[in-house]
């Protein structure tokens, strides 16, 4: 009797992003197994050893791993590339663009020699160039590489609706497109809390404070963590996506995906609602923008565009 394939899981960069999806992971018992790879082996195999201990605690079936050699992610179902330089205060996302873009280079060609089947999941900052710059380098279908941003940044703009009402937590529906960073065009037209919309519940003024909060949300933290950057809530959100794709539910989220003559623009990534399953990308929805939001986001594809510009002219992609 041929024993069935147990859900493999890799995770390049094991850091506080990194090791906190591996975490969800494990205690939710999404998939079979979880690989940690990072450059460091030893703190790897702490932690892998210490979520396989908690999984037990949690009565979960996930095991965590290190993977001391590349060849060890072969098989995964879905690699999760965390690695790359941290944003440090007064750091714009667009500074380490040439350092993460070279780290994103070296892993994508692992992923690619290793697990060539596999769904890549983009978490590393800046995170609409660095999945533009994992979809070059693989050569892989667009439906197959993916980047975590607008989860996030829709779960913060949720959090601070929340404290600008004080009710309604768990029941906040936020919607964020566009690019993951100052660019993000918040949608309060399809934001509701139990259903309500926003507008109904927030004036005009109270929405542009909530809009503008969450465009710099990444920021504040930094700002008061000094010496790093968020991981709880963009490791959550990570897991998300892995479960959607794992379980193939076809939950409908906003993800950085290779626009392709959608909402106008091409050969550019940008945030847009997609419904993931075991595909990847199951299908890309195109929301009716009005004027103002047509703007905003064919503003902020162009801020990604101009970074994907800069790599070019350094011919990066060569």
């Amino acid at each position: 009797m041929e024993i069935k394939k147990g859900k493999k899981v890799s995770i390049i960069g094991a850091g506080n992003v990194g090791a906190t999806v591996a975490y969800s992971l494990a205690m939710k018992g999404v998939c079979h197994e979880v690989i940690l790879r990072d450059r460091n082996p030893d703190i790897s195999m702490g932690k892998a050893l210490d979520m396989s201990q908690a999984a037990n605690a949690a009565r979960t079936h996930t095991v965590v791993k290190v993977a001391h050699e590349a060849s060890e992610i072969a098989d995964s179902d879905i690699v999760v590339i965390t690695a790359g330089s941290p944003r440090k205060p007064g750091m714009s996302r667009d500074d380490l663009l040439m350092i993460n873009a070279e780290i994103t280079k070296e892993v994508v060609q692992d992923v690619k020699k290793y697990a060539p089947d596999s769904i890549i999941i983009m978490v590393s900052n800046p995170l609409d160039v660095m999945t533009y710059v994992a979809l070059k380098e693989s050569g892989f279908p667009k439906e197959r590489v993916v980047g975590m941003a607008g989860i996030l940044d829709s779960a913060r703009m949720a959090h601070f609706i929340y404290e600008k009402i004080g009710y309604g937590a768990g029941q906040i529906r936020a919607s964020v497109m566009g690019g993951h960073g100052d660019t993000m065009v918040p949608l309060p037209k399809f934001s509701t809390v139990a259903g309500v919309p926003l507008s109904d519940i927030l004036n005009k003024e109270e929405i542009a404070e909530v809009v503008e909060r969450t465009r710099h949300g990444g920021a504040e933290i930094v700002g008061y963590l000094k010496t790093g950057s968020a991981y709880y809530a963009p490791a959550k959100a990570t897991a998300i996506m892995v479960e959607a794709i794992l379980k193939d539910t076809k939950q409908i989220h906003p993800c950085a995906v290779y626009l392709d003559g959608h909402y106008g623009h091409s050969d550019v990534v940008s945030g847009v609602p997609v419904a993931l399953g075991a595909n990847g990308v199951e299908k890309l929805f195109e929301m009716t923008l009005n004027e103002e939001q047509t703007k905003q986001f064919a503003h902020s594809v162009e801020s990604v565009r101009e970074m994907i510009n800069v790599l070019k002219e350094k011919n990066f992609f060569d």
